[in-house]
């Protein structure tokens, strides 16, 4: 059965191929081939293109850009020695999605496509999926390519999380549980908690210094005798999805926090011994914050660490997550050990190492054993000469 499925793979590379180069009566008239693509890589019956990579590097630089605050050129330099390593999550990505498909999640992952696109729509306050997407064109934004790498995420997790996690989560066994419960005790104690209130004041098109005074008379009032719910009810500029002020209904509470997971060392150095009703200082959000501006805290409660508690949905996470990278790397190479997977010569010496195969390895031993069909072998290379993969 397998060859016949690469023999059939071998006649639709070729034909892809084909379709990639200037038809070769124009070649000749013109002298030289023109190449309008480039197959970069061959998984199973699929292709990888050079114009597939360069929007890969594009949207990653785009990312980069944004990201670091860079200029795009920099970010694009900076993806530029970053090649490599796109092809090889190209070809991985695209041995998910054909897993996916074997596996008949596609029926799944178009349903919750179309969920989350009626989710946007919904929160854009949009009656159709039609007007969403005229809205997206408008913008600038191709709805058919957001669908496909939609698609795409949502198929590579189903297949991730149903063949390796899952199977990971529940295939330990109760002895390794307890092991492992046994040597990291320290783990699964209760941790510190602190339950906290804010008042938020927003910087954008403000006066920072005078956004910082308003906060710092804030600070007085309370300190003063005046409610925290109540002035965070009337002061606290936070909002919701829906540009919805949100203390109006909260009171500024933001609930409980292990103290082992506040990372903003500002904040943590102000609650870290600051007993049940203490209210913080003004403290700068940093910069990269999504929304800009202050925030005065209120320490409502805090319970100390306590002893180890066993349990296993705790304990089965927490090997689970150690575990987990490994097991998906253990994943991806049993896919391409099993798959058809051959690189264009172009790029073979840089990408077949991240693959942790060879020239001569896993992307041959599957290979075809009867030639693609199409034309004599002299035709074929004078035609792609150093761009059949």
């Amino acid at each position: 059965m397998r060859r016949k499925l690469f023999a059939r793979l071998s006649t639709i590379a070729f034909a892809a191929l084909c379709l990639l180069v200037v038809p070769a009566a124009r070649a000749q008239e013109e002298g030289v081939p023109k190449v309008v693509d480039e197959v970069i890589a061959q998984v199973n019956n699929e292709v990888i293109t050079l114009s597939m990579l360069r929007q890969e590097m594009k949207e990653a630089a785009n990312a980069l850009a944004d990201q670091r605050k860079m200029p795009v050129d920099q970010a694009q330099a900076e993806i530029a020695k970053r090649q490599p390593e796109i092809i090889a999550t190209l070809i991985n990505e695209q041995l998910l999605l054909q897993k996916g498909k074997e596996l008949g999640y596609a029926d799944n992952v178009e349903k919750e496509v179309n969920e989350r696109m009626v989710a946007v729509m919904k929160q854009e306050g949009l009656k159709s999926l039609e007007q969403l997407y005229e809205a997206m064109r408008q913008s600038g934004v191709d709805p058919t390519a957001v669908r496909q790498q939609l698609r795409t995420e949502i198929m590579k997790q189903a297949v991730l999380q149903q063949e390796v996690s899952y199977k990971l989560y529940w295939g330990l066994t109760p002895t390794e549980l307890k092991t492992y419960y046994d040597a990291h005790r320290d783990k699964f104690r209760k941790p510190e908690a602190v339950t906290l209130s804010e008042i938020f004041l927003s910087t954008v098109g403000k006066d920072e210094a005078e956004v910082r005074a308003r906060a710092a008379q804030i600070v007085s009032q309370i300190r003063g005798g005046a409610d925290f719910v109540a002035t965070a009810k009337v002061q606290s500029e936070r909002e919701n999805d829906k540009h919805e002020r949100v203390a109006p209904k909260t009171g500024g509470k933001l609930g409980d926090l292990a103290i082992s997971d506040i990372d903003n060392a500002e904040v943590l150095a102000a609650i870290k011994t600051m007993n049940a009703g203490g209210v913080t200082d003004p403290i700068k959000l940093p910069p990269d914050t999504p929304t800009p501006g202050f925030i005065i805290l209120r320490v409502d409660a805090r319970s100390p660490a306590g002893e180890p508690v066993y349990d296993e949905s705790h304990v089965r996470s927490a090997i689970a997550n150690e575990r987990l990278d490994k097991e998906q790397k253990n994943y991806l190479d049993k896919l391409r050990t099993d798959a058809y997977v051959e690189v264009s010569s172009t790029y073979r010496d840089q990408v077949l190492p991240l693959l942790k195969t060879d020239a001569t390895g896993p992307a041959n031993k599957n290979a075809p054993a009867t030639p693609a069909k199409g034309g004599d072998k002299k035709k074929t290379e004078k035609s792609y000469a150093n761009k059949k993969p």
